[in-house]
């Protein structure tokens, strides 16, 4: 049966009738529709550009495609109807078109150096088996790939870049080679520079980065996923080395204390930024709106978390938002987000590929 809504639409903010046929938007009447909103503030469906679909608390590896599911579905039910998977251990194409499963990017198995990653999550490889791996996880994938730019090296006492600027440099070309995007995990300052000039197109995390950096990545189109929540852990992480890595724990600290007000210049540089949470392992999913809110206190404008959330996110990834024959996801709240970004956390209805979840 086609449905029916009304209210008005971000990013326009005109308010519109908009008829859901299936898995499709038509602005066309379409006659016997059931209308399931008549008022509100509609947006489309929520994104969550970084999680973890593949990864349980521990982390590890998920043990089978109902775990995922029951993650999916939590991301789901907040009105998070698209998701990038940046990386899992586990292979589940099988849920790629699942109907009750939001709209799914993935990444393959993270490709990380030896003993330099999460143990059981990646793919560990030494600099001149990096770009064969890298190949190998973007077939795996549905357009990512996710590289592991840096992490603790215990000789040095401290983060370290992976690789070597050849071979992260050779790892983005063979995932751009082989039709895949390249996200980079990193946090250290040394690590998201190289990875930058690598021609990455996504920095994950990026505690690192410095204002120079903001404007290279601003003129290469860089996109950045600030993951605020997992940057908000710093603190237990340092904690817990600091007994055999103290230099490691005070660099943390110092990376998450100026957080915020780097978030805030690459925005002013321009740098695309994009809502991710990195729910999976140590973070919960469904947070999506408590990201949003971090952005909104790192100064970021509400209208471009709303744009980083939902339209321009699914606009990145490539699922149409609601346009004439685009995908009938959509999040209706009771006032306006624009107004007071809080309103995001109690979605009032939500539409994924035309049926109603709530």
């Amino acid at each position: 049966m086609a449905l029916h809504v009304r209210g008005v639409v971000l990013p326009e903010g005109e308010v519109r009738d908009l008829w859901l046929v299936g898995d499709r938007v038509t602005y066309e009447p379409v006659r016997g529709a059931e209308t399931v909103a008549s008022e509100g503030w509609i947006l489309p469906g929520l994104v969550d550009a970084h999680c973890h679909l593949g990864i349980a608390r521990g982390p590890r590896p998920i043990t089978g495609l109902d775990e995922a599911r029951a993650l999916a579905y939590i991301d789901r039910d907040a009105g998070v109807l698209a998701l990038r998977d940046a990386g899992s251990p586990y292979p589940y194409p099988e849920l790629d078109d699942e109907p009750d499963i939001p709209r799914l990017a993935r990444a393959g198995k993270h490709v990380a150096a030896p003993k330099r990653y999460l143990r059981d999550i990646g793919i560990e490889v030494d600099g001149p088996d990096v770009a064969a791996a890298v190949a190998e996880q973007a077939k795996a994938g549905t357009g990512w790939v996710k590289i592991v730019g840096d992490w603790l090296d215990r000789d040095a006492g401290d983060l370290a870049p992976s690789w070597d600027q050849a071979t992260m440099t050779a790892a983005v070309e063979a995932a751009h080679a082989n039709g895949a995007r390249a996200a980079v995990h990193t946090f250290s300052e040394e690590g998201v520079a190289m990875m930058v000039r690598a021609g990455v197109d996504s920095v994950e995390h990026g505690t690192g980065i410095s204002l120079d950096l903001v404007d290279e990545m601003a003129r290469r189109g860089t996109a950045l996923v600030p993951t605020m929540i997992n940057i908000l852990t710093f603190g237990g992480i340092a904690e817990q080395a600091r007994a055999k890595f103290g230099g490691y724990a005070d660099h943390m600290l110092a990376l998450r204390d100026r957080f915020p007000a780097v978030v805030g210049a690459a925005y002013e540089a321009g740098v695309p930024i994009y809502v991710g949470t990195d729910a999976g392992g140590g973070i919960e999913h469904g947070l999506a709106a408590e990201e949003m809110l971090l952005l909104r206190q790192a100064g970021l404008p509400a209208e471009t978390v709303l744009a980083a959330a939902s339209w321009g996110a699914r606009e990145w990834l490539g699922f149409p938002g609601l346009v004439e024959g685009g995908l009938a996801d959509l999040v209706v709240y009771p006032e306006d987000p624009r107004a007071d970004l809080r309103v995001v956390t109690a979605p009032s209805r939500i539409v994924l590929r035309g049926n109603v979840i709530r």
